[in-house]
């Protein structure tokens, strides 16, 4: 399958990025009476309140929802993706599987997750939300990190480039089977990372997917070269 682009410019990227996964959400909710779903922290995590307005009553509580990353902390730190979501107060989803666990090791964490993965996911999603770091990573997956390289479900990462530097993150291979992935790139700070996507750079981990919607307010400057 030729891998798809697609960008929406608007001075709400929040907004939109919630439209275009919520309406993806309910699709394979009428489809499948549920919709396998993984999530960032960061900002990203600000489309989520959208998405449940947007979201058919009920669907939110078939969700399976799992993060796309997590840093390697107690849920109850600042730091901890999985510990900002909660901190959100949004109704609980029908399953919520964690990446890392609050009395995790690393080679646990990755065995875990991945048994419950195949178990309660099938092994797949069907929708990922993403934010986008300065570098062009997402997840916590970097450019040129041999973390690209893992197999699996899960990878731990023990020296990210960016603290915190203990990771676990969802695998290229995970995130590339994916249909759809709905970005959000907001803040001029984060121009050249979009315009490296834009190209589909080599060594960028957004290349590798099949469908990847973009909702930034960043205009189209970012796409040319300086």
């Amino acid at each position: 399958m030729t891998p798809t682009l697609e960008i929406v410019r608007t001075p709400q990227p929040s907004e939109a990025a919630a439209e275009r996964l919520a309406r993806a959400i309910a699709r394979v909710d009428a489809q499948r009476g549920a919709c396998r779903l993984a999530i960032p922290g960061g900002s990203a995590l600000a489309v989520l309140p959208h998405v449940l307005k947007d979201l058919p009553q009920g669907t939110w509580s078939r969700v399976q929802l799992t993060w796309v990353d997590e840093r390697c902390v107690p849920a109850s730190e600042p730091d901890s993706n999985r510990g900002a979501y909660l901190r959100l107060g949004l109704p609980p989803p029908a399953v919520a599987l964690p990446l890392w666990a609050d009395d995790d090791d690393p080679a646990r964490a990755v065995a875990r997750f991945g048994r419950e993965f195949v178990r309660t996911f099938a092994g797949a999603l069907d929708v990922a939300l993403l934010g986008l770091g300065e570098d062009g990573h997402v997840a916590s997956l970097f450019p040129g990190h041999a973390a690209l390289q893992a197999a699996g479900a899960a990878v731990f990462v023990a020296d990210s480039p960016k603290p915190p530097a203990r990771r676990m993150s969802l695998t290229l291979p995970v995130l590339r089977a994916t249909p759809l992935a709905v970005m959000m790139a907001a803040g001029a700070g984060k121009r050249a990372a979009l315009r490296r996507v834009i190209r589909r750079e080599a060594g960028l981990p957004t290349t590798a997917l099949a469908y990847l919607v973009i909702a930034t307010d960043i205009d189209s400057e970012g796409e040319s070269d300086e």
